[in-house]
């Protein structure tokens, strides 16, 4: 279950991979006139063919800019979802700090850890009421050509499409048994006791994580990460 969790992890980064690569030579070839917003359209054949993957899970991808990263405005936001069978659109959102539907993504997780850490980051499952209101995983990938900080690339994930993929497999395992993130939040689980975004209690997550999440088998209960994701599994009588 733990290698089926992160070979489906894995497979979502590595359909990110061919965008960051485009975006760190966009931004480190961009000379001394630096990009402009308009130059972002030239990502949007990259991201067009994340949302047409075969997985058929990503539902939201593109990338979003550090401040100032752009020459000719302050933020810079190229994404684009889909839905059922529609074709992808281009998600508008306001960049202007004056306006009352300002969204100021620099405050979000999934922009400040990898912006912090220059690591890629899963946030959530978190209720996205900016697209879809919809339980959903966002997958990002710092983008940092020669060193600097210059935005995210990254990918939506419904959490509904997860546990179609998932759940049959947890519903195999003896026990309750879910997916958590660093927090210990339910990703998808095999009880209705255990519902998405609920809190495990029982056990300290987060301190498991931060003293390194090895392996844990104490009074019945397993609790094992999913390869390098930060997402574990959780097993219980």
């Amino acid at each position: 279950m733990a290698e089926a969790v992160s070979a489906l992890v894995e497979g979502v980064f590595d359909s990110l991979a061919p965008l960051v690569t485009q975006a760190d030579a966009l931004f480190a070839g961009a000379g001394e006139a630096g990009v402009r917003a308009a130059d972002l359209d030239r990502l949007r054949p990259g991201v067009l063919r994340i949302l047409a993957g075969p997985r058929g899970l990503v539902v939201g991808a593109g990338c979003i800019t550090a401040p100032h990263a752009l020459a000719d405005q302050e933020l810079g936001f190229e994404w684009w979802t889909r839905t059922s069978d529609a074709a992808p659109s281009r998600l508008c959102v306001s960049l202007d700090p004056a306006s009352d539907h300002f969204l100021d993504y620099t405050r979000q997780s999934w922009f400040t850890v990898p912006r912090d850490t220059g690591r890629r980051h899963i946030t959530g499952p978190y209720v996205d009421y900016l697209c879809t209101d919809e339980y959903t995983m966002t997958f990002t990938v710092p983008v940092r050509p020669g060193g600097r900080f210059a935005g995210v690339v990254g990918a939506d994930v419904f959490v509904r499409e997860l546990e179609h993929v998932l759940r049959p497999r947890l519903r195999g395992l003896p026990g309750r048994a879910a997916l958590v993130n660093a927090q210990g939040r339910v990703v998808v689980s095999n009880s209705a006791r255990q519902a998405t975004g609920s809190l495990v209690r029982a056990i300290d997550i987060p301190a498991w994580w931060s003293g390194g999440a090895e392996p844990m088998v104490t009074d019945g209960v397993t609790l094992r990460r999913c390869g390098d994701a930060p997402i574990a599994l959780l097993v219980s009588p």
